[in-house]
């Protein structure tokens, strides 16, 4: 278990919560298409393989450079853009049971309370096809059905990860086999069909589509639920699965080397910087499966157009948002690490978010957004009424007018936690410094910040590449300094805010400094680092712990959850 920040020299915008007030859009509500890939990387520049992307939904709206998901694992992270809470809320924290998957999306009441249902409360007809969660399977897709959408076609376990043999589920029918058909085309038709039905009945809509790519592709027969004590070493997920038109493409492309690209030094915190150099074997092996995503993102590509194409012929597309993201991101050879995703690292929790639309300005902002934020501003689009209790998100600003206003109001933090274990992906296992080859991570529980604004950027590093970690550790040299002050003023800062962040709550997620500083003169960390709060930090005792480190959320085992709160020029503090 860790917790993590640091520093990286990249510029970023700040930015903080829009007020939540519906957008204007004349006489009739705008439709709302969201585009939800599984897996995709930002940092190992994906985008630039899909051209009927950037044609589409780049090229025509704004691509938020600066959004995070929360948690880089799937269930946990769509659980958040569904429901605009954070993991530690909703308590889906893994991806099959007892911590996560549909069965505990259902035992923790979100299925009477998220997004679709606060949708049509608007006015809106809804619908869904793809996968939705995991552990939403062939046995229980009926019990109970997800709630909320005027039509639907699910993507269903154990075969949701098989390009080739997808198994879906269309309303209240029992699921259809698609063996020897392409997944992602599969999807596509079912997309077109449900956006027929949409017009057809005349309501606004709110459509999502939500294809595996470029998610590993996995054999049923040997993918084991872990949460059931099942060893892991018998899930085998091996590289995508393109169509057969695409098998060809990009025959010489390879990882971009970067600087944290198998670096020759270890790296990073816990059990990563642990980890023995990739041999040339494994890389070129790496290469391939990264080639494989590229490839299997193609039909994805055509996906887009397909939309875009058929938005247009109704002559609905100008009142039509399209939100394109994943659930998380991806990193492959970085660190040293397999493919994979569940650290930290901005590999596996910047993502891609593009968004066009009405009044949404052409162009790139660093404005700071995360998973949470999706629900809310779905909600502010449709002028929704219902749902907005207990976000904790805020609406992402989608005008030039809003983007201009966020860099001096909106948020500069994102909250960054996970629970579990950390899983190799691909045909190798991790092997270790000690000449260890094990199949997985036992210990990867983690509560993170990335705190962005334009006179820093932190995580938990001093380059872009997240190779030196700030963290006290055996190695730390004391007379380091951060944003031109000694780190022992500027890291207990940090502490206290991530002390209020690991647990927040609705509007403390959006202003946690408003915990520590309730008089409301500390809206930053800049704001923070005022010298007259230098006693104040230096007297709080107690940081983030755990207690015991778990395979989920369990309250008992979170360590401490009181944080500490400036109570005037005395410095005093109180918990």
């Amino acid at each position: 278990m860790k917790f993590i920040y640091g520093l990286s020299l990249a510029f970023a915008a700040s930015a903080t919560a829009l007020e939540q007030q519906p957008l204007q859009h004349g006489d009739k509500q705008p439709n709302i298409v969201v585009i939800l890939t599984d897996d995709q990387d930002l940092h190992m520049d994906s985008i630039s393989y899909m051209p009927l992307l950037k044609k589409h939904i780049i090229d025509q709206g704004t691509f938020y450079k600066s959004h995070y998901c929360t948690t880089a694992i799937c269930c946990p992270s769509r659980a958040t853009i569904w429901t605009g809470r954070n993991a530690h809320n909703t308590n889906v924290t893994d991806v099959f049971p007892p911590y996560g998957g549909y069965p505990k999306f259902v035992a923790q009441g979100w299925n009477q309370n998220w997004l679709p249902l606060w949708l049509q409360d608007a006015g809106y007809s809804t619908f869904y096809t793809g996968k939705l969660f995991n552990a939403h399977t062939v046995e229980n897709w009926n019990s109970p059905h997800p709630s909320g959408w005027t039509s639907s076609d699910f993507l269903l376990d154990p075969h949701t990860y098989q390009y080739l043999n997808a198994t879906f589920q269309r309303n209240d029918r029992p699921p259809v086999s698609h063996e020897g058909e392409y997944s992602t085309d599969v999807l596509a038709e079912k997309a077109y069909g449900l956006l027929d039905e949409a017009v057809k009945l005349g309501a606004p809509f709110f459509l999502t589509a939500a294809p595996v790519a470029p998610h590993s592709d996995v054999n049923a027969s040997t993918f084991v639920n872990p949460g059931t004590g099942e060893d892991l070493k018998g899930i085998i997920m091996q590289a995508p699965i393109p169509a057969d038109r695409h098998k060809h493409l990009f025959p010489d492309v390879k990882i971009p080397r970067t600087a944290n690209f198998n670096p020759d030094k270890p790296s990073g915190a816990s059990w990563i910087k642990r980890l023995d150099k990739l041999s040339d074997t494994v890389i070129e092996y790496n290469d391939h499966f990264y080639r494989r995503r590229l490839q299997a993102l193609q039909a994805v590509d055509e996906l887009v157009e397909g939309l875009i194409t058929r938005l247009e012929d109704y002559g609905i597309l100008d009142n039509t948002y399209i939100i394109y993201s994943t659930d998380n991101g991806y990193h492959i050879s970085q660190h040293r690490l397999n493919p994979g995703k569940e650290c930290s690292f901005e590999e596996d929790i910047n993502v891609p978010l593009i968004i066009r639309g009405p009044d949404v300005p052409i162009g790139e902002t660093n404005i700071v957004s995360a998973h949470a934020d999706l629900a809310p501003t779905i909600l502010k689009i449709a002028s929704a009424k219902w749902g907005w209790d207990g976000l904790d998100g805020s609406p992402i600003p989608l005008s030039e007018k809003e983007l201009e206003a966020s860099k001096r109001s909106r948020q500069e933090h994102v909250n960054v936690e996970f629970w579990g274990r950390g899983i190799p992906e691909g045909i190798y296992r991790f092997s270790l410094d000690d000449g260890k080859v094990v199949a997985y991570a036992p210990n990867n529980t983690y509560k993170s910040l990335r705190v962005i604004s334009p006179s820093y950027n932190l995580q938990y590093t001093t380059d872009p590449g997240q190779l030196n970690n700030l963290y006290p550790t055996s190695n730390f040299l004391p007379e380091q300094t951060l944003l031109g002050l000694p780190l022992s003023k500027v890291l207990p800062r940090l502490d206290a805010l991530l002390m209020v962040t690991k647990s927040c709550k609705a509007k403390t997620c959006v202003d946690p400094w408003s915990v520590i500083h309730p008089a409301g003169n500390v809206k930053t960390l800049g704001d923070a680092l005022n010298p007259r709060f230098d006693g104040f930090y230096t007297e709080i005792a107690e940081n983030v712990r755990f207690d015991k480190c778990e395979l989920g959320y369990i309250l008992e085992s979170e360590g401490p959850q009181a944080a500490a709160v400036f109570q005037g020029d005395s410095g005093e503090s109180e918990l």
